[in-house]
């Protein structure tokens, strides 16, 4: 009973984080008023989007926080200071939850365009996986996030694609 009072709250939470999250997007995408927009971080490496991914992997070994706060800050856009604390906070709750940070793989990256790219990850943690999924935009000459979210649905998504309906 326990173990699935557990489970239904990690899912719960997971569901609220993503729409959180979704939200915190949202706002980003609106022209910035009154607030005063991040410091534009340093020229991206040749590499381009993927540096930012390196610094952030990095960063979030030790600290979640610090990663969220570097990742955002590479779009002046992300004023919202108190949608990034909420996303820090859920992403610190989430690591209680999920365990220590073990790793990461990727799962896919896509270029549509030369100046869109996204790339999806697995997360590793000791207790389960959890998906990471960068989007960034190239607006002019240097990289900026995009989109950023984070998820748990990797196993049903493999399920279903187990399904004999699925096969081709």
């Amino acid at each position: 009973m326990n173990l699935n009072v557990k489970y239904f709250f990690n899912r719960t939470f997971l569901l609220a984080a993503i729409v959180c999250s979704t939200t915190l997007f949202a706002k980003a995408q609106a022209p910035a008023t009154a607030a005063k927009p991040a410091a534009k971080p340093a020229a991206v490496a040749p590499k381009g989007a993927a540096s930012y991914i390196e610094t952030f992997f990095k960063k979030y070994k030790t600290s979640p926080d610090s990663a969220v706060e570097y990742l955002f800050s590479t779009n002046k856009l992300f004023t919202n200071v108190s949608q990034i604390n909420l996303l820090k906070a859920k992403l610190d709750t989430l690591q209680l939850t999920v365990g220590k940070y073990l790793g990461r793989e990727l799962i896919v990256q896509k270029t549509p365009t030369p100046s869109l790219v996204l790339y999806s990850y697995i997360v590793k943690h000791e207790n389960e996986p959890v998906r990471f999924t960068f989007m960034f935009y190239k607006p002019k000459n240097d990289w900026v996030l995009y989109r950023f979210n984070y998820d748990d649905q990797i196993d049903s998504e493999l399920i279903d694609a187990a399904k004999i309906n699925n096969k081709k």
